[in-house]
């Protein structure tokens, strides 16, 4: 790295960025917290309601909070684990998954378009090292 060159996480910032102003609640369907949220019961079933907000990275309140707002798009909904009385378990509704779907397509389209000065192998080699790079990180981070 050449001390004009920037290191590789202030790209990943930057394109991070790029992505995050380009995937707009009109491009996907929902705002990107929602995308994230959902990603993360899609990737994690029987999430308790705990689980689900310390991936999330929230604190209880902000949890319920979002929680709420998932459950009024029709997208999630919360249950009482029958196995504990005490315990909420978060899931996808049939409509958040088609949410979801949409969501992932329009990513994909908007991948293209930001990625667009990679070969296809060089986006196939991008996404093998971003994998290994974030393996032990847990979902939806």
């Amino acid at each position: 790295m050449s001390p004009e060159s920037p290191g590789a996480l202030v790209l990943a910032i930057r394109l991070s960025r790029l992505v995050y102003r380009r995937a707009t609640e009109e491009v996907l369907g929902m705002r990107l917290k929602q995308f994230i949220a959902l990603s993360a019961m899609a990737q994690t079933p029987n999430l308790s309601q705990r689980q689900f907000g310390e991936q999330m990275h929230l604190d209880p309140n902000n949890t319920v909070l979002m929680l709420n707002d998932l459950e009024a798009e029709g997208w999630a909904e919360r249950r009482r684990d029958p196995l504990d009385r005490r315990r909420h378990t978060v899931e996808l509704t049939v409509t958040g998954r088609k949410a979801l779907t949409r969501a992932e397509r329009a990513l994909d389209g908007l991948e293209d378009s930001v990625l667009e000065a990679l070969s296809p192998d060089e986006r196939d080699t991008l996404r093998d090292l971003l994998t290994r790079a974030v393996a032990d990180v847990p979902a939806p981070f």
